[in-house]
Parts: structure tokens; sequence; C-alpha cells
């Protein structure tokens, strides 16, 4: 099965932090990708931005080796490969000064009647002062866009100027602040799920599903980013973001339609009415924990502190647990347990659907315990959606239960690569279509449901609690789930 690809029309991408990590990494393999499947027009231009005081010929070279580590050899074409770098150019601009921005001007010159995307792979600080600047030179032409990387801020007050700073240049139609996790094709396949399908969406309320957990488990550590990450700790980096999305998805009412603002307009409604954790709740609805030196399969793994180089403790949190609650009729009273972290055993994210327990078993007691059922989203490393079912173990003997899964794997069903999350985002963007990417209000309802734990933990002054690199996490991580009667579903260990 082969996925259809539709064009888009010929554009011009400029990317700020054009040398940077997300670019070698990310956004440069996604565009490689769209223009190998001829996807992109023959006037599409890519210029990357930078300080660096590189000449065309001398990105093309960072580019082509950017590609060639972190994409595999069989995907790289020299003629597809040739192609793609000859799009490919560079100018060295000073994003806080006057320097190199005419020059950027006159690169985009012949290009004001297509579209214009400038991707910010920057600090979130550089973004109002990038966007000032594209507006002084007059680069804000009536078919621009900007598109903004988390975070948006660091709490509310910054995340409200950001917004300003960029929505004096741009309109909020103009502005596409990126999660790449609402890219997936797991997550996107949550709504059709839900949406397409009459099995699941009459049980999804709370008279038929018990609670809701959403993993998101890192094994690797700060990768090189300390100074960012401890300013930052996983409640910012992950949960705000990333988490929240996902738990909007799964609790959403459905939508008028598959419309940019239908959809987030009932986002929104559930971050407005998410219970706002403070004072007391905090210690008995959230855990947070620092990793110290343990091992993984790869052997030994320095703490986080080790990690850093900090000569004194750090109170940033790199693991989070948080007991969520949603105030409206269809949830109220069912828990979802948010839990992120790094340097933990296995790299997956996942969303948990538990149901309850049947109210009355008419088989035997020696027929073994029956599992209530679960509905396993998995948006990486193998996307897929599993429901695990209770079934009869085969053969003679009497009547033998058993916990089997109903296995939709995208690799195995599908039979063919489908873009990731950065490629179609992208080409979204370039179309014009915003529903995959937050709003303003919806960026702003989830920092205000943050910034009260960020200020609890701050009040109590406590130590991030400990626990060994290659575990999940700490002891109370656990007790706060088995406290409801519940457990960790952790299969992917």
């Amino acid at each position: 099965m082969t996925a259809q690809i539709i064009a888009v029309e010929p554009f011009d991408l400029v990317v700020f932090g054009g040398t940077g990590d997300l670019a070698r990494r990310k956004l440069m393999p996604a565009l490689y990708h769209r223009d190998s499947d001829q996807q992109l027009a023959p006037e599409t231009r890519i210029i990357g931005v930078s300080r660096g005081d590189l000449n065309r010929q001398a990105y093309g070279q960072l580019i082509e080796a950017a590609l060639h580590e972190h994409l595999p050899d069989a995907d790289i074409e020299p003629e597809r490969l040739a192609r793609f770098l000859d799009r490919v150019d560079h100018v060295a601009v000073d994003a806080t000064g006057e320097t190199g921005w005419r020059e950027l001007a006159a690169a985009l010159a012949d290009g004001e009647d297509r579209v214009r995307v400038f991707y910010l792979a920057t600090a979130p600080g550089l973004f109002g002062a990038i966007c000032e600047r594209i507006a002084n030179f007059g680069l804000n032409s009536r078919k621009a866009r900007v598109v903004l990387e988390k975070p948006i801020g660091h709490d509310l007050a910054s995340a409200r100027a950001i917004n300003d700073a960029v929505g004096r240049v741009f309109a909020e139609e103009q502005i596409f602040r990126i999660d790449h996790y609402l890219g997936k094709e797991t997550v996107q396949n949550l709504m059709v799920l839900r949406f397409a399908n009459s099995l699941f969406e009459p049980l999804w309320h709370r008279s038929v599903i018990d609670h809701v957990q959403i993993t998101v488990a890192e094994t690797i550590g700060v990768e090189g980013r300390g100074g960012y990450y401890d300013k930052s700790g996983a409640l910012r980096d992950m949960v705000q973001n990333h988490i929240l999305q996902l738990l909007c998805l799964v609790a959403m009412e459905p939508p008028t339609s598959l419309s940019a603002d239908a959809v987030r307009d009932e986002k929104l409604k559930v971050l407005n009415s998410l219970k706002r954790i403070t004072g007391s709740d905090i210690p008995q609805k959230t855990v947070r924990g620092q990793y110290r030196a343990g091992a993984s399969s790869g052997g030994p793994v320095p703490s986080y502190l080790e990690e850093i180089e900090a000569s004194n403790p750090s109170q940033t949190e790199t693991f989070v647990v948080v007991k969520a609650e949603v105030e409206n009729w269809r949830w109220a009273g069912v828990p979802f347990y948010l839990r992120t972290g790094k340097r933990l055993p296995a790299r997956a994210s996942e969303i948990v659907i538990q149901f309850r327990h049947i109210p009355h078993s008419i088989f035997p007691a020696n027929a073994n315990q029956i599992t209530p059922n679960r509905l396993v989203v998995r948006l990486q490393p193998d996307e897929g959606v599993k429901l695990l079912l209770t079934t009869k173990d085969p053969g003679p003997g009497g009547m033998r239960l058993r916990t089997a899964p109903l296995n939709l794997s995208f690799a195995e069903t599908f039979k063919t690569r489908y873009p990731d999350a950065y490629e179609r985002l992208l080409m979204d963007v370039v179309r014009g279509n915003p529903t995959l990417f937050m709003r303003r209000d919806e960026v702003e309802a989830a920092w205000s449901w943050i910034e009260p734990i960020l200020d609890g933990w701050a009040e109590q002054g406590e130590q991030p609690k400990a626990y060994t690199a290659g575990t999940w996490g700490p002891s109370a991580a656990i007790a706060l789930i088995e406290r409801d009667g519940r457990t960790w579903y952790e299969e992917a260990a």
C-alpha cells in the first residue's frame, strides 16, 4: 500500500538556527524525504540562517553530512541528494543585530508571491527579535508564515510576552506553534479510532473507563542540553506541551469537523477543565525525581549532576508524575496519570486506556483471574494500536482464561514508509493548515495549569527524589498510583 503524495506549491523556507541540532537531525532529513517523494516543486528553495560565515558550498557539505548521519544509507540516492542540495543555500545573519538581513532580503527578493516560511529553530528568547527584524526589512510578505519551536516561554508571563512579540508582526493565522508529537501517525489515528469506529466512542467515558495513563519515557540523559534542561526540567520540557496535547486528544469532545478551530476549540475546553493542583494536593498528586548514577544496556550511566557538571545540588526534575483530573461530565472521577522521565529502562511513548472490571464473573475460580481490557496506543518506537482482551486458553482441560492482544502494527500492516512528524507538519505549514499546531490560547491555558505546580514545588523547597538510572523512577511514583489501587502499565520495559 503506497501513500498518495500530493505536491505542494513552490515555497521558500528560511531556517533560523540552520546549523543547529534540530535543523541537522530533523528538519533537513524531513525536507529531503519530501523532495525524494517529489512533493516539493522545482522552484522551492531552502535557506539556512546562522551566524556562521558559510557559503553555499560549505553549507551544502554540512547538510550532506547530516543526512548521511541521520538517515539510513538506503534512503540516500545520489541523484535525489544532488537535487535536494541544489535547493539549499545559506545566509549569515545576526538574529539580534542588523548584519546579514539585507543579504537575506536579497536572497528572497524574487519570491514575494510565493509561500514564505520562517522556521525559528532558536532559543525562544530570540523569537521576538527575529520577528521584529523580519518586519523591519519587509520580509513579512502576504503569504508569509512563522513556525515557533517549543518551549513557548518558561511560564505564563513569558509565554504571553513571546506571543505578544510575535503577534505584533504576524497574524494568528500566520503563526504555527509546532509540537512534533501532534504530527505522529498514531496521534492522528487516535482521532480516527475514536470518531470513525462505532465500537469505541460509545465506551469513551467515565462509566466504562477506569483511568488513563500517558507515558513518555526516554533512555537518554540530557544529551548536551544541560544548560537548557537545568533551567527547564521535565514538567516544562514534556508535560506542558507534548503530554497535555495527548491528554487533550484523548479527553476532548467530538469536534463538529476536522477544521483547525473546531479541533482546537475542543482541546482548549479540556485544558480549561483540568482541576488545578495547588497547596496540599501537590505532594499527593505529583512526584518529581532526579536520576543518579546507574546502568543501562550500554553500560554505566552517570548521574544527572555529573552530566550537567554541576558543583552544587540541583532542584531540576528529570522525572515527573502528575495525577490529573478533567472536571466535566464525561471524565468526572477518571484520573489521568501522566508520567515522563529520562534515563528510564525503555524508550516508549504510550497512551493506555484502562477499562473497568466486569461487574460479575460467571467463570469458576480456577479459570484464572479476568484482567480488565486495555487499549494501548503506541506512539514510539513501534507505532501501533493494541487491544488486550480476555480469551479462552486453547485446548482441553476445562475453562482457562488468558489475556491476548489484538495488535495493529503500522509497520507490519501497511508495509511502507510513511512520513515522520516533521515531514507532515512542514507540509501542513506550506499548505496553511494549522489543525495540528497549537493556538495561542491553548499554550497559555496549558501554562495556567502547570504554573501552580511549579510554584508549589518552589515553595516546598524539597529536592527531587533520587532514582537510579535504568529504573522506572522513584518509589514514590509507584506509591502514587498504588494508593488508588492501580498499577503502571510497563510492558515496554
